[in-house]
């Protein structure tokens, strides 16, 4: 993919490169906002720049990249990629923003750099660029085309219910009476919302059931900031909209979805507002005739803080064979556990396929914990919004492995996505 002089170029920079590229992103936005302040305001999360997770994410990304060309020159590195096109899609990148992005960031990168972006290093690095830019570009024009097409969607929010303190579901209904698109039980879409400030800001909310095949339901954590701000979205949905108002949405994005079939022992493993598609999940198995094993794992604060408790309940209730393990920090009720999970005491079955949603220490623990059982290291599928990360891993696919499973409550089956600047 990478030609044989870039290549060597790359090589012999990516140290220098690699360590600068905290300051190269930095240098990156301001520049960009500079220039384009609309981006910060109606495209990217201005929580996340504030707090710098975006930069981090971004020179990830790059680096990750750049690494994949060096050491696996005849492959490509399609899983990060689709991850990437997912959440772009699900934003409406255009394609003309990556010249935009470029322009930015290789100005960012001579400025940190001076004299050593020599004509031959800028080369090198451009074609690094456009190999990840072109790619993620196809990727993106496909997803959007098997949705036909992006476009943000006027939803009217039809019910709220106040789940704990700190979460609210919100179930909506197209506003123009049309029909709804079917979803994968692991997908999220886009929520865009207009501010006090005249900003319109989007986050990605976790798809976390299907009442009703003409109905779409999140269920939103309010972020309350320790020592960074408050989540701007997640706030103004709790404190202003309500029954009657309308949010855009996007079609549903994601390709880190259910992807088992009803023989495939499973476990489902979440922490705090990570339920959310663990319960779309659930709501699939129930529905759908799921006969083998189903592992179901949670932890969080206390009872009161369990969002959706009692869906997470009745779905695993409705499965022939579903054992269900709680942990709680406080007030752990009877038949719970007290503290922080522990899989040490808990059967699952060999050939389980896991999926983990949750806080970064939750995965990275219950990770760990899974390999110390003598999994084979499960395949990291990130998959970030904000809040929460989540990746599946467990045996290779078998023959009673099926399509990912779509919404119970859907209509006709849709074909499943076949899978950075923003």
């Amino acid at each position: 993919m990478l030609s044989e002089q870039s290549a060597a170029t790359v090589r012999a920079t990516l140290p220098a490169v690699g360590a600068a590229l905290g300051t190269i992103t930095e240098r990156f936005y301001a520049g960009l906002f500079a220039a384009r302040p609309e981006l910060l305001n109606d495209l990217f999360n201005r929580g996340n720049q504030a707090a710098g997770t975006q930069r981090q994410a971004l020179a990830g990304s790059v680096a990750a990249f750049a690494t994949h060309l060096l050491d696996h020159p005849e492959q490509r590195p399609d899983a990060m990629l689709h991850r990437i096109a997912h959440k772009h899609a699900s934003l409406g990148i255009r394609p003309e923003q990556y010249d935009v992005v470029h322009e930015h960031l290789f100005a960012a990168i001579a400025e940190v750099l001076g004299d050593a972006v020599t004509p031959e290093v800028a080369a090198a690095w451009d074609e690094v660029y456009w190999l990840m830019a072109n790619a993620l570009i196809a990727v993106e024009k496909r997803l959007r085309q098997e949705r036909g097409g992006h476009a943000w969607r006027a939803w009217e929010v039809v019910e709220r219910v106040a789940e704990t303190d700190d979460v609210a579901t919100f179930r909506l209904r197209p506003a123009d009476g049309g029909p709804v698109r079917d979803f994968l039980a692991g997908q999220y879409v886009s929520v865009r919302v207009a501010l006090p400030d005249g900003a319109r800001q989007i986050r990605q909310y976790s798809l976390s059931g299907a009442p009703a095949p003409d109905l779409r339901q999140i269920s939103v954590k309010r972020v309350r900031g320790e020592g960074t701000p408050d989540g701007e979205v997640s706030n103004h949905l709790h404190a202003r909209v309500a029954v009657g108002d309308v949010l855009e949405l996007s079609e549903p994005y994601g390709d880190l979805v259910l992807d088992a079939g009803p023989d495939t022992p499973l476990l489902l493993a979440s922490a705090g507002i990570g339920v959310t598609p663990m319960t779309a999940m659930l709501a699939h198995l129930a529905g759908s005739g799921h006969r083998a094993p189903v592992t179901v794992v949670h932890g969080d604060r206390s009872p009161a803080t369990h969002a959706l408790r009692a869906d997470h309940e009745a779905y695993a209730a409705k499965l022939p064979e579903a054992a269900v393990h709680f942990w709680y920090e406080q007030d752990a009720p009877a038949g719970a556990r007290s503290g922080l999970v522990d899989l040490a005491g808990v059967p699952v079955e060999p050939g389980t396929r896991a999926y983990l949603c949750g806080p970064l220490p939750f995965m990275r623990a219950v990770r760990a914990q899974l390999i110390g059982r003598g999994w084979r290291r499960p395949t990291s599928t990130t998959r970030c919004s904000g809040r929460t990360c989540g990746w599946r891993g467990g045996r290779p696919r078998g023959r009673g492995d099926q399509r990912p499973a779509r919404s119970p409550a859907a209509g006709p089956r849709s074909a499943p996505p076949r899978c950075p600047p923003p």
